[in-house]
């Protein structure tokens, strides 16, 4: 078969060519790794999702284990379940921390150019471009008045 224009073999597509689903495995989970687990989340060391994704069991199933197992569930105390972790929050500040740090050398460069680039024209034409601290702002070069006489 080809298309519109007859130039370009079109392949069809068979229902044999797509993959099957393959049925997931019934997995079981001990009841001291369920303990284990919503302890860690109890303790924000990790978070429902992250027990979720690394041992492929679905967030209900985690949430599940948290009701039946959580010591805050028996005592009637409410917890946010999916704080980020510890590590995950300090992981992100160090990175803040270094962006900035990249951002304050970046400015200190650009002032040490500044000043360099200043303390170049004052040497280039003899004036002082830096209002030293105290002094009087000098009097101008004269007259703002528009010549329009063209002299």
């Amino acid at each position: 078969m080809t298309d519109l224009k007859g130039l370009t073999p079109v392949k069809m597509v068979k229902r044999s060519d797509f993959k099957k689903r393959s049925r997931r495995v019934a997995r079981y989970f001990s009841e001291s790794f369920k303990k284990e687990k919503v302890r860690e989340i109890e303790r924000n060391l990790i978070t429902v999702s992250q027990v979720s994704k690394e041992y492929e069991v679905s967030g209900t199933a985690v949430y599940n284990w948290l009701d039946k197992y959580s010591s805050f569930n028996k005592r009637q105390v409410r917890q946010i379940i999916e704080p980020m972790s510890d590590a995950q929050k300090i992981k992100e500040l160090r990175a803040k921390i270094q962006e900035l740090e990249r951002l304050v050398g970046q400015k200190q460069i650009q002032l040490e150019f500044k000043d360099k680039i200043i303390e170049l024209a004052e040497q280039m034409y003899s004036i002082d471009i830096k209002k030293k601290l105290g002094s009087q702002p000098s009097s101008g070069s004269g007259s703002t008045e528009i010549n329009t006489d063209g002299v």
